[in-house]
């Protein structure tokens, strides 16, 4: 999928994401979880050079040094993926129809105690579309219980962050080494089972 958001979506420009088709969006949320406050678009400023746009074949990203992304979240506390700790940075947009369905799988995951040990999460909020279905994002993800477990960054109308990162289709994620190298990318749903597998094995766990 390309990066525009659209009512209708031809899904299936992008690595992971294969099916072509009219969605429609079922928006979970709830005025009762607005968050009080909140802004659906921050500042982000991006340390080291953007990485390669993930597509199909070899990623020439893995090994490269990721960018370090300073931002802030929805109510303005800092956010930021500085290296120290292995790290998957989760992209997701709030109008697309398999981030509403990965953000459970992933809430799950953590409930289901598969995420390896010392991993930090990070969500980043991008593609935000004010006329798209499902917005807000704060309201999206405070109803999914995300920030009970996890930051999100949230990122800049022209996608500083999402473009940083090589973003190419939604949900799309980086793991990142403790050293900040990228280990491993994928655009798409992926199971909890299977996303533990490949960061267990990008770690060499």
């Amino acid at each position: 999928m390309k990066l525009k958001p659209l009512h209708v979506v031809l899904i299936g420009l992008a690595g992971g994401i294969a099916t072509f088709g009219i969605y429609a969006f079922t928006a979970s949320t709830d005025q009762d979880a607005s968050v009080a406050g909140a802004s659906e678009f921050q500042n982000v400023v991006v340390e080291g050079d953007a990485l390669p746009e993930f597509g199909d074949g070899a990623d020439a990203a893995i090994g490269m040094t990721a960018p370090v992304l300073n931002g802030f979240g929805f109510l303005g506390n800092e956010v930021n993926t500085t290296p120290g700790a292995p790290m998957l940075i989760v992209f997701l947009a709030h109008w697309c129809p398999h981030c509403q369905a990965e953000v459970p799988v992933l809430v799950k995951w953590n409930q289901s105690m598969l995420v390896p040990d010392n991993l930090d999460v990070i969500a980043v909020a991008t593609g935000t579309d004010e006329t798209a279905p499902n917005y807000p994002p704060s309201v999206w993800l405070a109803n999914e219980k995300w920030p009970e477990l996890w930051p999100v960054l949230v990122d800049t109308k022209d996608q500083v962050a999402g473009n940083a990162f090589g973003l190419s289709g939604y949900p799309f994620m980086t793991l990142i080494g403790a050293d900040g190298k990228v280990l491993w990318r994928n655009s798409g749903e992926i199971s909890s089972e299977a996303l533990t597998d490949a960061i267990n094995t990008a770690l060499g766990n």
